[in-house]
Formats: C-alpha cells, structure tokens, sequence
C-alpha cells in the first residue's frame, strides 16, 4: 500500500508498506506498482507546484467598516484581475495608520499598507510616535495613490451656513477621536469660532439621524467623495456644504482641494474644501517585478472600479507628487512606460 503524507512545505513524502500483499507476487505485480507510484508522485509533484503558484502580498488597510476598507478589497480584486491571479491580495483589517507604518518594523516580504504621506515622514525622522527610530522605516518606499480624507462640513440648508463664520450660535456635531473630528475641531478654533460653536457630545454615527431631526444643524465628517454619509443625508433633505476659502485653506496648511458641483443631492455648486492625501506604500523587501505588477494593475484597473465606487474617479497621477517618499523602482518602471513625467521629489 502507497500512503502519501503532505507536510506543511508543501513537500510530499512517500511511504511503502511492506505489509501490504500487492508487494507481493509477480514481476507484473511489481510493474503494476511501480506505476501506481510513478503516477502519485507526479500527482504530488503537480499539486506542489499549484499550491505555491502566485504571488502573496498582505495589504495592510483600515477599519472593516471603513470606505478605505472596501477600497482595499477592490483593490485586491483588481490585483488578482489584472495579473490573471498570479498576484493574491489579502487585506488585512487595521486600526489605523499610525498601525499601519509601525508593522514596517516587523514585517518582511510583500506588505503593502496605506497611510497619509505625512506620517512616513514623521517615521523616517523618528519623531513623535515613532520614537523608536526602527531602521526599517528607511525601507519605505511608494507605490501609488488613493482616494484623499476630504473634509466635509455639512448643514440642513434651514440652517443658511454656507460658510465658517454661519456656524455661530448652531450646533454642531464633529464626532470623537478620528482624523475629521480633531481636524474640525482645529479649524473652529483657528477660523475664531471657538466658545462660538455648540459642539454636540456623540459619535459620527449619530449625525444623520441627528441631523434629519432637527437635533444638529450640521456635522463634520472625513471621508473620500462621494462620503456615504453625505449622500445619506442629502437623500432626505435639502442640505449645504460649507467652502473654505484660499486663505482659509492656506492656514490649515493642508492640501486644498474643490468638490465638483453635483456631487451630492442638492450641492450644485462647487466645493473649496482641504484634504489630506493618502497613498499605498511598501518596503525594499518587495521584489522589483512585484511592485511593477501591483502599481500597473492598480492604474489599468482604476477606470473599472471607479464604475461601482465614483471615489476612484478623483483618483489620478498628478497626485503622485503628495505621496512624500521615493517610489520603489518597479513602480517607477511602470510610470515611465505610462509616459508619465515623474517629480523629483520621488526618484
């Protein structure tokens, strides 16, 4: 009796049983047997070889309840599309950036992640939360875009806020420790608003219903356009958003950036608001080819997500230069055969 035992390597082992009576016999027994064998270890040899077949990269995200989740699975599906599956993406849920760009310490091989662009240069500078100055931050290098967090400052149109100084006297509601609440938070402050403003103690989750009730005449969020959110309170009710304007923008010291009239339920004019840039980054440890495969897949793929998901529609190479770290050499490989002239700042 032939018994095949497969190991963890994918390796497989085998076993003769000399107990067993069809070794026993004649030459055509024998025969009989040695094909059998022949047979199985070509079996086992063509299962080893499916099995490690394909490329394994972790893509490190964000919350599973998060928009920027589900960009990841899309992503995935576009990776595995794009390369006929011979790159398989797993997401990985994440609690944030700051998580995000710290695993850089410890892992190796094919691990992408996305992060604002910012906090890779507080990583290489080992500054504030990256105290720990781990050498392997220096591996970091970029790939390619993602949608931005987009402020949004929405209000009931009863509420006749149409810009910062309008949000006096009204109650507001910012939600609790995420980037759109201490970012709101901050330009109330620095607009003059503060003590002005009635900031409403609930979570995000609270606003629309809020809203539609009359309880809030309006709430911050961050999140890419069109933010789910938005558009859910735009469905039951005629709403505004709030335009910053250049000198607004240009204290915030964030990236300015103008909502397209249209875009949501009753918004027909354009919006001059701030956001901040996101991108997907990985290590040296990525081979060149790799790289050049996910950063192609990506862009080839983009036009056919954007069809289920209008955020990737915001989505283009001019927004290259905000990713803030040298590109890894198969993303660059893909960009100058795209003819796209690459800034400086990442090569």
């Amino acid at each position: 009796m032939i018994l095949l035992d497969r190991t963890p390597a994918n390796y497989y082992q085998i076993k003769l049983n000399p107990n067993n009576s069809n070794f026993e016999g004649d030459s055509m027994n024998t025969s009989k047997n040695i094909l059998n064998l022949a047979i199985i270890v070509l079996a086992a040899l063509f299962s080893s070889t499916t099995v490690s077949a394909g490329t394994r990269v972790t893509y490190k995200s964000a919350k599973s309840t998060s928009s920027y989740y589900q960009m990841a699975v899309q992503i995935a599906e576009a990776m595995k599309s794009g390369t006929k599956g011979d790159i398989i993406v797993t997401v990985e849920e994440s609690q944030g950036s700051v998580q995000n760009v710290k695993e850089v310490a410890n892992r190796s091989g094919n691990y992408v992640f996305t992060t604002p662009p910012a906090l890779i240069g507080l990583a290489k500078s080992g500054k504030k939360m990256f105290k720990d100055a781990n050498p392997n931050y220096q591996n970091i290098r970029s790939l390619f875009v993602i949608p931005s967090l987009t402020m949004h400052f929405v209000a009931r149109a009863e509420a006749n806020a149409t810009s910062f100084k309008d949000l006096a006297g009204k109650n507001f509601l910012i939600g609790k420790g995420s980037f759109g609440a201490r970012e709101a938070e901050k330009y109330i402050k620095m607009f003059g608003l503060d003590g002005k403003v009635k900031l409403v103690d609930a979570e995000l989750s609270a606003a629309v219903p809020a809203l539609k009730n009359g309880q809030i005449d309006g709430f911050a969020t961050a999140g890419s356009y069109p933010a789910p959110n938005v558009i859910e309170a735009g469905a039951g009710m005629k709403i505004s958003l709030i335009s910053l304007t250049d000198e607004q923008v240009a204290q915030t010291k964030r990236t300015r950036l103008v909502i397209p009239a249209g875009t949501y339920p009753g918004v027909d004019y354009d919006v001059t608001t701030t956001a901040l840039p996101v991108g997907a980054y990985t290590t040296t440890a990525m081979d060149d080819e790799t790289a050049y495969q996910l950063t192609k897949a990506f862009w080839e793929g983009k036009n056919n997500m954007a069809k289920t998901s209008p955020w990737w529609n915001a989505v283009t190479m001019d927004g290259l230069v905000t990713l803030g770290t040298t590109l890894h050499p198969g993303a660059v490989k893909y960009y100058k055969e795209a003819g796209f002239s690459l800034p400086a700042n990442l090569l």
